[in-house]
Parts: C-alpha cells; sequence; structure tokens
C-alpha cells in the first residue's frame, strides 16, 4: 500500500500560478495513493479542492513539537525594547509584507517597539530598500538566515512572535514561539490556528490594521500577554510527535487489514483527535 504524507503544495507555494510540472507530480502521487495524510485540515481542504483527493482516504494528523510534553520552556530573554519578530522564509507565502505593513502601523504610534524579521528568501532585497527609504529604518532589524542557538535567542528576546503566513500548511515556528513562551499571532490561513486555538491570536493574513492592534495589545497589556502563553502551554501537551506518529500508525493498521475506516467521512474539529475517526 502507498501512503502519501502532504506537509506542502504547490497551491501553497505559488497560489494560482503553479508550476504545472511540480503540481502534476504532486497530483500523480496523490492520486496513487491507497491513504493520504495531510499535516491540516486547510491542507486536506486543499487536496480534495485542487488535486482530486478522495475524502474517504485523506485523513488529518497535525505536526508536534519536540519536548512539547514535560520539558519546562526557557525563561523569557526579553529586551529594553519591545521586540516584535517574523521568523520564517522571506518570501510570498510567508507573508512578509504584511508583516511590514503592520509594523509601520505599530511604530507610528510606539516609540520603545522594534521589529526583527529572521529569515532570507526572494523577497528579502527589496523589503531591505524599502525600509532604507522610510522613516523607521533604525527600528526595523534584518537578522538573515538563523540557525541553532539563535533561533532559540530570537524567541526568547521577543515579546510577541508574528505569522502572518498567506498560506500555512502548518506552521511550526508558531508551536516554537510559545514552546519558548513567546505570545504568537497567526494567520488563519495556517495549520496552527487548528491546534493553538486558544494559546495565540488568529488574523486574516491582509488585515495589517487588525494585526497592528493585536501586536500593540500583547505589548501593552502583560495580563494579555501571560494569558496566551499559559493557554499555549496547554494546548501544546497534547501536541507530540508520539501522539502524531501513533495516528499514523492507525491509519497504517487500516490500511493493512488491522483497523476499521468510518464509510461516511465528515469534516473533523479541529480541536479533536482527527484519528478517532478510524476507531
Amino acid at each position: 500500500p502507498l501512503v502519501v504524507h502532504v506537509h506542502a503544495t504547490e497551491f501553497d507555494r505559488c497560489g494560482e500560478h503553479v508550476n504545472q510540472s511540480v503540481y502534476d507530480l504532486e497530483r500523480a502521487g496523490v492520486a496513487a495513493a491507497d491513504r493520504v495524510i495531510a499535516v491540516s485540515a486547510l491542507t486536506r481542504r486543499t487536496l480534495i479542492r485542487h488535486y482530486g483527493a478522495s475524502p474517504q482516504r485523506t485523513f488529518v494528523v497535525h505536526n508536534g513539537i519536540r519536548g512539547a510534553e514535560s520539558d519546562e520552556p526557557l525563561p523569557p530573554l526579553r529586551p529594553h525594547r519591545r521586540t516584535v519578530l517574523f521568523m520564517g522564509r522571506v518570501t510570498r507565502q510567508k507573508g512578509p509584507g504584511y508583516f511590514l505593513d503592520a509594523a509601520e502601523r505599530v511604530l507610528g504610534r510606539m516609540e520603545d517597539a522594534r521589529f526583527i524579521v529572521a529569515g532570507s528568501g526572494d523577497m528579502l532585497p527589496g523589503m531591505v530598500r524599502r525600509i532604507a527609504h522610510g522613516r523607521h529604518g533604525n527600528r526595523i532589524r534584518f537578522t538573515g538566515f538563523l540557525q541553532g542557538s539563535q533561533i532559540a535567542q530570537a524567541y526568547r528576546a521577543a515579546d510577541v512572535y508574528v505569522m502572518p503566513s498567506v498560506s500555512e500548511p502548518f506552521g511550526l515556528t508558531a508551536l516554537e514561539a510559545a514552546r519558548y513562551g513567546t505570545p504568537a499571532i497567526i494567520s488563519t490561513s495556517s495549520g496552527a490556528a487548528e491546534v493553538l486555538r486558544r494559546g495565540a491570536l488568529t488574523v486574516e493574513h491582509w488585515d495589517v490594521d487588525r494585526m497592528a492592534m493585536q501586536i500593540m495589545a500583547v505589548l501593552q497589556y502583560p495580563a494579555l500577554a501571560e494569558e496566551l502563553r499559559q493557554r499555549a502551554r496547554r494546548e501544546l501537551r497534547a501536541l507530540t510527535w508520539d501522539a502524531a506518529a501513533h495516528k499514523c500508525l492507525d491509519i497504517y493498521a487500516e490500511l493493512t487489514g488491522d483497523g476499521l475506516v468510518a464509510d461516511d467521512w465528515t469534516e473533523p474539529d479541529a480541536a479533536l483527535p482527527v484519528a478517532a475517526s478510524l476507531t
């Protein structure tokens, strides 16, 4: 039996302007699969709508995060200025332009705020030029690609993490931010929004005015930031890689004749373990 695990699609990367050869390969893989495992309900809907995936053969298994269940998060490492972080590929899919739009609105109202863009990608040179010619060039920093301990340091230094993705099959960085005790604001167009249902603020990626208001709220109201931290920690406890692995094993067992699958698939409530539909 062939099981295809899908963690991203060409539609996530390119929108409607797909690379046809890449799309054809993806579609062929989905068509040949006996079961398809999508990383989120968002990705499952994309596979059914754009790839012809069978709803009865396509299941959702969310990502986990290492250490979510038992390890204590590191204490915050807050700088003297309120810090807002973007971390990821600086590409259209990740929405960094919307992050800058929101940053300019916040910086016009909060003198002690600063913004960090961590990552590299094809949009980076244009974004640097934009900020260099703007009013807030000394308050928006571009770090380039980070790795290892630099990533942990960036999360710990941030007062709020923003993930304004246009299309994010999951968005593991949102869980990483929560793991380090950093309140998160995440796009509704993300799989992470399906699992951080109370532990993060959500916003449409294009709604930069609301995004700016949410950023300022987290920066100005410590009680809100702490509430988000505590809620996220509770939600992370269920998001382990062991839990994800067991859901995959249930799907493999059903496929090889060791279990039963429901005849009629219904869209799962994102708050529930989606693999429960197999039992």
